[in-house]
C-alpha cells in the first residue's frame, strides 16, 4: 500500500512538472517591456496589422474573458488542483503579465497592461525554450534592449536587433500551441499535428501559412522590402482563411432510381489547405461537421444520416443533442446541473472532433478539466475522409430530379454553451466552409 502511495505521489508530481514547463526565468516588471503602442511608432504597418488579430485579443476577446473569469477562475477557487493550470492560461494569453508575476490579472475592463495580450515584446524578446519539447509557455523571455528578428544586420536607433533562427521555427509557435493540462492530457497538439504530417517533411512552417511574405515597410526609417513577414496571423477566426480549407465531392452510385430503391451517396472531404488537423487548437470548443440533404422535384427536403463505420467512440462523431457539459454546474456552483445539448444541431450528421472528457467521463469544453480524450476523428493534412449515406428512396417521393446538397460547416463554439454563458452571437454563428451538389433522377 505504501509503495502504491509513493508511486501515485511521484506520478502526480511528474504530471505537474509537465504542466509547469513554463516557469519564470528571472525577476522582471512591466516597465522592462515596451508597450505595443511604443513599437508602433516606428513599425507602423506591422503594428496596424497586429492590432486587428487574435494575438492582440488573446486576453481581451469575449469568449476568452468569459471562459476565464466565469468558469476557470471560480473552478480553481473551488478546487485547488486547478489553480496553477488556470493561472497558466495567462502564460500564453497575456505572457508579459504572467512573466512579471501578475498571474491573476484584473478583467479587461480594468485596462491594465494584461490587455496587451501577445504583443510585439512577447515574440521579439523570446530567445528559445526550456526543456526537450516546446509546450506550455516554456519560452525564454529576455526583456531589454535586444529584440530578436529574422534578418541579419538590421540597425535601429531605439534598440539592438539580433537575428534569430528560433523565431523562424515552428518550435517557436509550439511553446503555446502545444499544451498539456494538469492531468497530463495533451489538450492542444497543433505543433505535433504539423510535425507528424506531410508539410513538416517538405519544410513548410507555421510562419509560411500564418505570416505571409510580401511587400511591406518594416519600419518608418527603412525602405520597402519584397519579403516582409506580415503580422496578420490568419487562422480559425478568419473566414477568408477557412473558406475552402476542406474540398468536397459528392456522387451517387446510379444516375436513376425508382421509389423503394436503395441509393448510395458518397461524400469525399479533403483537407487541402491546413498543415495540421481540422479543427485544431481549442478543439474542445470547435465544431466542424458535414450536412447532407436530398431535395426532390417538389421541393421536399430529406435529411440523410451518415452511415456508421463501427469504430470505438464513434458516437461522439455523430451529431447528437443528448445532454453534456454537466461540469459547468461544478464550475458555476449550480447544484444538480443537468447539462446542455451536446451539439445543438440536427442529429445524425458526421462531426469531426476529439471528445474531451472530464474526470467523470462526461464531455466538457474545459480543457483544464479534461482527464481523458475520446477518438480523434478530425481531418489530417492532405487526408481524405470518405463518408457514405445509404438512403432508401421513399415510396411517395416526387418523380423527376433529386438534388443532393452537401455543406461543410464550422462553429468556433458550441452554441448551447455560448447561449448559456451569454457569449456574443458572432462568436458561435455557423460559417460555411464549402458546399457541393449532385443530381439523379427518380423514374416511375
Amino acid at each position: 500500500m505504501k509503495k502504491v502511495f509513493v508511486f501515485s505521489t511521484l506520478l502526480l508530481a511528474f504530471l505537474f512538472l509537465g504542466f509547469k514547463a513554463g516557469k519564470s526565468q528571472k525577476k522582471a516588471k512591466y516597465s522592462d517591456f515596451e508597450t505595443p503602442q511604443s513599437c508602433g511608432q516606428c513599425h507602423k504597418e506591422i503594428y496596424t496589422e497586429w492590432k486587428q488579430t487574435m494575438m492582440a485579443q488573446a486576453y481581451t476577446h469575449h469568449w476568452d474573458e468569459i471562459e476565464y473569469f466565469k468558469l476557470a477562475v471560480p473552478h480553481s477557487e473551488r478546487d485547488e488542483f486547478f489553480k496553477e493550470a488556470v493561472e497558466g492560461c495567462n502564460g500564453c494569453h497575456t505572457p508579459i503579465a504572467y512573466f512579471v508575476g501578475d498571474r491573476n490579472p484584473k478583467p479587461p475592463s480594468s485596462g491594465t497592461r494584461a490587455n496587451e495580450s501577445v504583443s510585439c515584446e512577447v515574440c521579439h524578446t523570446i530567445s528559445g525554450f526550456q526543456g526537450k519539447e516546446p509546450f506550455n509557455f516554456n519560452y525564454i523571455l529576455n526583456p531589454g534592449r535586444i529584440k530578436y528578428g529574422p534578418r541579419e544586420g538590421v540597425k535601429s536607433p531605439y534598440h539592438d536587433t539580433v537575428k534569430s533562427d528560433f523565431i523562424q521555427k515552428p518550435e517557436f509557435c509550439a511553446t503555446c500551441h502545444n499544451e498539456k493540462n494538469p492531468f497530463g492530457t495533451w489538450v492542444k497538439t497543433t505543433y505535433f499535428e504539423w510535425k507528424e504530417g506531410p508539410y513538416s517533411k517538405e519544410g513548410v512552417r507555421c510562419q509560411d501559412c500564418h505570416m505571409w511574405k510580401g511587400r511591406g515597410i518594416p519600419a518608418v526609417m527603412s525602405k520597402e522590402v519584397a519579403d516582409m513577414r506580415h503580422h496578420s496571423f490568419p487562422g480559425g477566426h478568419v473566414m477568408a482563411k477557412i473558406r475552402g480549407a476542406i474540398e468536397l465531392k459528392v456522387y451517387s452510385d446510379r444516375p436513376e432510381y425508382e421509389p423503394g430503391d436503395e441509393a448510395k451517396i458518397t461524400v469525399l472531404l479533403y483537407n487541402a489547405k491546413a498543415g495540421h488537423k481540422l479543427p485544431t487548437g481549442s478543439v474542445e470548443d470547435r465544431q466542424l461537421w458535414v450536412e447532407v440533404h436530398a431535395i426532390d422535384s417538389s421541393g421536399k427536403r430529406y435529411i440523410l444520416p451518415v452511415d456508421r463505420k463501427g469504430f470505438k467512440g464513434e458516437e461522439y462523431t455523430i451529431t447528437s443533442n443528448e445532454l453534456a457539459y454537466q461540469d459547468l454546474g461544478e464550475m458555476l456552483g449550480i447544484k444538480d446541473f443537468k447539462g446542455l445539448p451536446r451539439d445543438d444541431l440536427e442529429e445524425g450528421h458526421r462531426i469531426y472532433r476529439i471528445a474531451f472528457l472530464d474526470p467523470k467521463g462526461r464531455m466538457t469544453i474545459a480543457q483544464w478539466n479534461t482527464k481523458t480524450l475520446g477518438v480523434d476523428y478530425r481531418i489530417g493534412p492532405r487526408e481524405t475522409k470518405v463518408e457514405t449515406y445509404t438512403w432508401k428512396i421513399p415510396d411517395d417521393i416526387a418523380p423527376g430530379k433529386v438534388r443532393i446538397e452537401v455543406r461543410v460547416l464550422y462553429r468556433l463554439l458550441v452554441s448551447s454553451v455560448a447561449k448559456f454563458l451569454k457569449v456574443p452571437e458572432d462568436e458561435y454563428k455557423t460559417r460555411e466552409i464549402n458546399s457541393a451538389t449532385a443530381t439523379f433522377e427518380i423514374i416511375e
